[in-house]
């Protein structure tokens, strides 16, 4: 048997390795993680110097006894503002009337805008066109909804003291009166916010599984029992989620006292961010000043991280 001839393996054709063009090798330095940096520097700038860089001078004149009417430096005191503010009793005052303001407002707020969202989920004609006129106040400016409320409520020309008088029932003064300027606040804040927990039910209430329902009417459960133990147990977790975030605005709520009442009478409506204000601008105590706001941050933020772990272990369990 003949030898049969094998013939060599071919050779791979040789590479010849191209060079990069010039314009190339000038430009080798442009990575993606460098492009990604370049892109993100002018916002990350524009934060620095809006936000970053007041809060630090905020937190340094905290610490002294600045006053911008005073052609003095500032000099360093310590603690002494933080101490001024804990301990001063008109800041007390301020704090309860804001605290009664939060659970008045956020309270009513979160009952009529969970009712209202249930009211337009049972497949109500004309549902969306609903939804978007109860939605309306909340797009509306602070400023705006308070001088359209101030209009309304005043003594003389009010609408709704015109309307009173026509029901025989006398004229109210609303933003006057010591027990009332405050109640007054409240019903103009739940006017323009509860849209927003009505919004906010309505997405967890149009979310809730049909399946369960079906379920509960097989074993002819009553409207009563499908609400207590389907409807409000899934629909409470973002309820309490709307309920942080209302109680945070309302805190620290300042454009309505301004326009409607400008803290009186005898400062019954005047609230922690309005007092702010005025120490930091009728009084021109820089430092005393700076200092309530941090400490109304701190405290905001506590609250908020307390709650947070509330709504975790709430969920975990």
């Amino acid at each position: 048997m003949a030898d049969t001839l094998q013939t060599p393996p071919k050779a791979p054709p040789r590479v010849e390795k191209l060079e990069a063009p010039p314009a190339a090798k000038r430009f080798s330095f442009l990575t993606d993680r460098w492009l990604s940096g370049l892109f993100i520097a002018p916002a990350l700038a524009l934060l620095l110097f809006l936000s970053i860089w007041p809060l630090i001078r905020l937190v340094w004149l905290s610490f002294t006894d600045y006053s911008v009417t005073r052609d003095v430096p500032a000099s360093f005191i310590g603690f002494d503002n933080y101490t001024d503010v804990l301990t001063d009793p008109v800041v007390h005052k301020r704090a309860i009337t804001t605290l009664i303001f939060v659970i008045g407002a956020v309270g009513l707020q979160t009952i009529l805008g969970f009712a209202i969202a249930f009211l337009i989920s049972r497949r109500v004609k004309g549902r969306g066109a609903l939804t978007t006129l109860f939605l309306i106040p909340m797009m509306l400016s602070p400023i705006v909804v308070g001088l359209f409320w101030k209009f309304m409520l005043d003594v003389q020309f009010g609408v709704v003291n015109s309307f009173l008088n026509s029901l025989g029932l006398g004229t109210v003064e609303w933003l006057t009166k010591q027990r009332l300027a405050l109640f007054s606040l409240v019903i103009v804040d739940t006017w323009q916010w509860t849209p927003f927990v009505m919004l906010i039910a309505l997405a967890g209430l149009t979310a809730v599984p049909k399946y369960l329902y079906e379920a509960a009417e097989i074993d002819r459960a009553s409207e009563w029992f499908k609400f207590r133990r389907i409807t409000f147990p899934l629909v409470w977790p973002l309820l309490l989620i709307a309920v942080m975030f209302r109680a945070i605005e309302a805190f620290r709520l300042f454009d309505l006292v301004y326009i409607l009442t400008g803290g009186g009478p005898g400062g019954t409506t005047e609230t922690l961010s309005y007092n702010v204000y005025k120490v930091a601008f009728f009084g021109f105590d820089t430092g005393r000043a700076s200092a309530y706001g941090l400490l109304m941050v701190i405290v905001v933020t506590l609250a908020a991280q307390f709650y947070l772990r509330y709504l975790n272990n709430l969920q975990e369990r």
